[in-house]
């Protein structure tokens, strides 16, 4: 959709803001101008041309530049399609599933305190639906089929109506099936009613995705035959030498021999790699190089959203110092760091001050090393800047495995954050207690000796200790010298105003069978775990996260806040998803302030696919006392 089409279609909305371009100038409705005529004029229209129509305007950053993007959806009335639409990946064309024709869909901003209609009508052959990920809202407005409503209907509109509580960056997606990968996905900005205490010149969305050409079940139907179907990193007779040549042939045997006694794999980083997915900017290949304009020494804010389906990404921009200044919509204490870890669902909003007049790489690394996404911050359209070289893939080690001698042995690639600073890293002591649970904002650093409950069937291993690694970068990082963006880290700009002290506790295991392709809570699947985990109107529970398995998953809880148990105090931040590694133990605490069922899982699509999914649901009062 054009910016042209848009006024078009929608009279009620015929004042365009002025937009700056690039290198000058201003244009708007008053021009006789065309947005092709001003993309021939820059010499840009060539190379771009096959892209007009299936991107969202504010993908086109790099030709029309402003302080917001250059066209959003806005208004108490929003009319949303889910369709099927042509769609090119640099040479190629094939069909992606799109929301009002592009994909990422249409930017949404909205505002604090607005009660909002989305209609949203379904023009495929399938039932559809769309979750407003991270927004507080009635549960039937949440968007999950079987769980709080019963879906779009092909040939059918539901309206989505509700009031904005919150404001920051979020976004929406399909909740059925992998519809979100194959394109129903989108950015949503809501503005705050006080003034914004972020302060900046210009803004921009990076909405990160992977494509593939494949479908969800035909990926999913790989993986169960063949757990590595997508690893082509895996280790060979050379990295065997290698490893010999600088441990010593006893303990590279040993280690060789470890791992396939386990039957696990050192290299087995991500389920599906760069082998298959075509990783995204805007919607914009590495090639097409989505750019954003800047004039030297203006603030940047630049708003990240991870909607990949399977991908954790590593984000830097050489030669520019980063300042977190919000994690999952909400604001944080600023941070300056030189590269942070973003995983499915999680969004963070940086602020940066490019001083010169050069154009800067914004790298998104893939976490397995198998791929990467990029883009320009740049002064003039059409510049780059050197692309970094790509890492090599890491290792997964013992301690990630949660294993007894895990503190005797190097963290190799993943450090403590501490050791990542120059500081020196702290010794583990093993201890089988859960610690103290209750100080302000309690962190329980202390390895917990696993239960002999191994879950199972539906777990293929269980670690021997599990602890809290809120403190460490995550592998492949901080072992180069770059300041690395850690949990313990985040801090809320201000105290929340419930501060009570968690009243009950829940534990809950991430589980696997990684040769089945097999994800599960507590070993069990969600067709064989269908009655709802029970919480309590008004109470403040804990509840903890034990990531039982060698991979990192993000957890997602619908319909209320995370408040991470980082150590922070009367300052936790709050978050929608939560990042787990391996063979880590992770406390939140909730205020179950939203009766109704609410969805909760790995935001992996393909693991809540296979299982990795429940229902929770928050009863209207607390057993035993009047509702």
């Amino acid at each position: 959709m054009t910016c042209w089409r848009f006024f078009c279609q929608n009279p009620g909305k015929r004042q365009l803001p002025e937009l700056k371009i690039a290198g000058g100038g201003e244009i708007g409705m008053k021009d006789s101008i065309s947005r092709r005529a001003f993309l021939k004029k820059s010499g840009t229209l060539g190379t771009l041309t096959a892209l007009d129509g299936m991107l969202p305007t504010y993908a086109w950053s790099n030709f029309l530049s402003a302080v917001t993007p250059a066209m959003q959806l806005s208004g108490d009335v929003i009319n949303l399609t889910i369709a099927r639409t042509p769609f090119r990946i640099d040479h190629r064309t094939t069909t992606a599933t799109t929301v009002n024709g592009t994909v990422p869909g249409p930017l949404l901003r909205l505002r604090e305190g607005q009660d909002v209609t989305l209609n949203v009508t379904n023009r495929l052959d399938e039932t559809s639906s769309i979750h407003w990920h991270g927004i507080l809202l009635p549960p039937e407005m949440d968007g999950v089929p079987g769980v709080s409503f019963p879906g779009i209907e092909p040939g059918t509109t539901f309206s989505y109506r509700f009031t904005i509580r919150q404001y920051g960056t979020y976004w929406f997606h399909s909740h059925s099936g992998g519809q979100e990968q194959a394109g129903v996905y989108a950015p949503m900005i809501i503005d705050p009613l006080e003034p914004d205490p972020i302060q900046y010149d210009r803004e921009y969305v990076i909405m990160l995705s992977d494509w593939s050409f494949s479908s969800v079940d035909a990926m999913i139907g790989k993986l169960k035959k063949q757990p590595g179907y997508f690893n082509f990193q895996k280790r060979t007779l050379g990295d065997f030498i290698k490893d010999v040549m600088q441990d010593g042939w006893l303990p590279a045997f040993d280690n060789y021999l470890m791992w396939a006694r386990m039957r696990m794999d050192p290299t087995d980083l991500a389920d599906v790699t760069g082998y298959a997915y075509t990783y995204l900017m805007n919607g914009l290949t590495s090639a097409a190089n989505w750019t954003g304009i800047f004039r030297p020494g203006e603030r940047v804010r630049l708003r990240f959203i991870q909607a990949g389906a399977m991908t954790f990404q590593d984000i830097r921009i050489p030669g520019l110092r980063m300042t977190v200044v919000q994690a999952d919509g909400q604001n944080v204490q600023p941070v300056e760091v030189d590269e942070f870890r973003i995983g499915p669902a999680e969004t963070y909003d940086i602020i940066v001050e490019p001083k010169e007049d050069r154009a800067y790489t914004i790298f998104a690394e893939t976490l397995d090393r198998s791929g990467f996404a990029r883009g320009t911050l740049a002064p003039r359209p059409g510049m780059t800047a050197e692309i970094p070289p790509r890492r090599s893939r890491p290792l997964l080690t013992m301690a990630d495995m949660g294993m007894r001698h895990m503190n005797a042995e190097s963290h190799g690639d993943h450090e403590s954050h501490d050791a990542a600073r120059g500081e020196p890293t702290k010794g583990m002591q093993l201890d089988d207690t859960h610690g103290e649970h209750d100080r302000p904002g309690h962190l329980d650093t202390k390895p917990v000796r696993h239960a002999a409950d191994d879950h199972g069937p539906g777990n293929q291993f269980i670690p021997d200790f599990t602890q809290s690694r809120m403190d460490e970068p995550g592998i492949g990082l901080g072992n180069d010298g770059r300041r690395v963006l850690v949990y313990t880290d985040l801090k809320s700009l201000k105290p929340y105003p419930d501060q009570r002290k968690p009243e009950r506790e829940l534990e809950i295991h991430l589980t696997g069978h990684m040769e089945r392709f097999i994800w599960s809570f507590d070993g069990k699947k969600y067709s064989d775990a269908r009655e709802p985990i029970l919480f309590h109107h008004g109470e403040r529970l804990r509840w903890i996260f034990v990531n039982d398995t060698m991979m990192d998953h993000t957890m997602h809880l619908h319909g209320m806040w995370m408040y991470l148990e980082n150590g922070a105090g009367a300052y936790l931040p709050r978050k929608h998803t939560v990042l787990v590694k391996p063979a880590e133990r992770i406390s939140v605490a909730i205020t179950a302030d939203a009766p109704g069922p609410w969805a909760f899982h790995c935001h992996l699509l393909l693991h809540m696919e296979t299982g990795m999914f429940r229902v929770v649901e928050t009863l209207d009062a607390v057993p035993g006392t009047e509702p």
